[in-house]
Parts: structure tokens; C-alpha cells; sequence
């Protein structure tokens, strides 16, 4: 058993139980206390001399150790990360909560993001650069007006390794046409028959064309970058449902870094960033985690390298339990030993 696993009401027995002691060798006569009648009175000056430097001692100790308390217990809260840079104490149940409410990034490698996070120099496709239903748009840098060292942009349904979702491994209320399952393969690869993905109107979206999976607003899209990047957001909707709608950044080799999940209703910028800001994110699926009534598609995809990116709202952290069983044991402790100072100075 280690020190930590000791059980918190062992600590408060044992802190009561030295209060106890402390109390019966001060005050009690049947433990030779100072209180009750004096056996000898031989040594009553020295006992009279030394109270004040008892009671300054026992002071010092029972501060040292009500302070050692505090410091223990407040390193053991929980807290949360905040916009201004301060700090919430949290339980695990009510991160849970907010990370529901927030559609907070789930993944300990990205962070969520706005459009506004973009700098000048990071690539945007509107779908307006291609012909109306253009299956499987390609976008070199040039067609987008990126530099040199853009990337080239592919679209498709979704990655090799992956496949539409059943029933039975798609959440309830999914349109089967947009629930992707399975892990992409390594390197990441867009599957050539995988359903299209293609530019179309929308009239529920103000800067049509948008690009849409298959069937028509009910499908997932894929898109694949030549070269890693640390950010990509999109314009996705128009959503009718909170929540039933996420995108998930994915490296080179296949591996998921994280996603982000609409946390409203209508057209919504979904974004992620690395968390460090390594440019490692190689691919990104558009794709249902949850029910959508009327359809998806997406528009005015944006995506940069480190240097193209600023802000970002960091995750919620939870820390370890704030129960400590020795922060609790010395508080108690403490307390007595303060309490048997005031009482002997009365």
C-alpha cells in the first residue's frame, strides 16, 4: 500500500485522536496535566516559564501544518482551461457536461477554431473556381490562388480502410449515406470507389455552390492535403441538429489526431488546430456522429501551416481528484492542535 492509497478516515482518526492525547497530558490530572491539584511545587517556575514557549511552539507547528494542508489541497484541484487564463474548479461530471454543451475537440491533439484564425496566405476553396457538378474536385495551389508551397486539395467520399456504417456500428438517427466506420489505411489514401463528392447549389446556404457528398446533402466528404497542414475549418450545414455532425483531422499514417462536432443550428464553421500547432494534420472526414434530419454539405474550406494560424480555444483539462486523504488528516490535526492553544491561554 502506498502513502496515497491511505484511506482519508484513518488521517482524521489519527488527527482527533493526537488532539485527544495533547488535551490529556495538558489538562487532565490522571495524566499529570497542569490542571486539577498540584502534586509538587517544585518545579512551577519552570513549568510557568516554559508555557509561553510551548504555546509559541505548538503555534508554529499547527500553522506549518494547517498550511502544508491548504497547499496540498489546492494542488490536487481540478481545473479547467478558460479564455481569460484563469482557472474553474471542476468534477469530471460537469466537464463532461460542458464538453457536451461546447462541442469541445475530443482529442489531446487539437483545439477548436474559428474562420476568423485564419490569416492572410492560408488557402481558401469556395467551389465557386469549378464548374457546377464537377465530381471529385482537384485543387492545385494555383486554382485557388495559394503560393508556391500550397498544397494540391483532393475530394472524395472517404479514405481507404473505411467504408459506410450499418445500422448496427451507426449512431441512432444517422442517414446510413453519411456515417463513415473503420480506420483509414497507412499512407492516407482518398478510396477512388468511394461515393462522389461534388459542386452543387444550395439554396439554404448564402454563398453557394457548396460541395455536397452522395446522395445529394446525405453523404460523407473526404479531403486530402499533398502536404501536412496545422489547421483546416469548413462551413458546414445548413444543420437542423446539434451535435450530429463532426469533423476528424487524421496524419499521414492513418491515425486519427481529433475532431470537432457542430454545436449549433444552421450554417457553422467547424475548425481544428494542432494543439502545438505541428503541421501534421494530412486528410479531414466530413461526416454524421449523430442525427441530421436535413442534410449537410460543406463550403469555403480553409486550411494553413503554423504560421497561417492564430488563437484557438483550448480543451477541457480535468486534473486528479481534489480528495486527499492527507490534506484532510493535517487540517484536522491542525485544528486541534490551535484549538488546545487557545483553550490553555484562557
Amino acid at each position: 500500500m502506498t502513502l496515497g492509497s491511505v484511506p482519508g478516515f484513518l488521517l482524521v482518526f489519527s488527527g482527533l485522536f493526537t488532539w485527544f492525547v495533547i488535551w490529556m497530558l495538558r489538562y487532565s490530572p490522571s495524566f499529570g496535566g497542569l490542571a486539577g491539584t498540584k502534586k509538587s511545587t517544585r518545579f512551577e517556575p519552570l513549568k510557568t516559564e516554559a508555557q509561553p514557549i510551548m504555546a509559541k511552539l505548538v503555534s508554529f507547528i499547527a500553522s506549518s501544518l494547517f498550511l502544508a494542508a491548504a497547499c496540498t489541497a489546492s494542488a490536487q484541484v481540478p481545473s479547467a482551461s478558460s479564455n481569460s487564463g484563469g482557472t474553474l474548479a471542476l468534477k469530471p461530471s460537469d466537464v463532461r457536461s460542458i464538453n457536451s454543451l461546447i462541442g469541445a475537440p475530443q482529442g489531446a491533439g487539437i483545439i477548436r477554431v474559428t474562420a476568423a484564425d485564419f490569416t492572410a496566405g492560408s488557402g481558401r476553396i469556395t467551389f465557386s473556381e469549378f464548374p457546377l457538378a464537377t465530381n471529385n474536385p482537384v485543387y492545385p495551389a494555383a486554382s485557388y490562388g495559394g503560393g508556391a508551397s500550397s498544397p494540391t486539395v483532393t475530394f472524395q467520399g472517404f479514405f481507404a480502410g473505411q467504408s459506410l456504417g450499418t445500422a448496427a456500428n451507426c449512431p441512432a438517427g444517422a442517414a446510413l449515406t453519411g456515417c463513415v466506420v473503420g480506420a483509414p489505411t497507412n499512407p492516407l489514401t482518398l478510396l477512388a470507389s468511394s461515393p462522389n463528392a461534388f459542386i452543387q447549389n444550395d439554396g439554404a446556404n448564402p454563398t453557394s455552390p457548396i460541395l455536397s457528398g452522395t446522395p445529394l446533402f446525405n453523404g460523407a466528404i473526404a479531403m486530402h492535403f499533398s502536404t501536412n497542414q496545422a489547421a483546416v475549418g469548413l462551413d458546414g450545414g445548413f444543420f437542423n441538429a446539434v451535435g450530429g455532425t463532426a469533423i476528424t483531422a487524421f496524419r499521414r499514417d492513418g491515425t486519427v489526431i481529433g475532431s470537432v462536432s457542430n454545436i449549433g443550428t444552421g450554417i457553422e464553421f467547424l475548425g481544428l488546430a494542432t494543439a502545438d500547432r505541428t503541421e501534421t494534420i494530412a486528410g479531414l472526414l466530413f461526416s454524421l456522429v449523430g442525427a441530421e434530419p436535413a442534410g449537410f454539405a460543406i463550403d469555403n474550406v480553409r486550411f494553413g501551416t503554423s504560421g497561417q494560424i492564430t488563437g484557438g480555444t483550448p480543451r477541457v483539462v480535468v486534473a486528479a481528484p481534489a480528495n486527499n486523504p492527507w490534506a484532510l488528516g493535517f487540517m484536522v490535526l491542525a485544528i486541534g492542535l490551535m484549538v488546545s492553544v487557545a483553550v490553555r491561554r484562557r
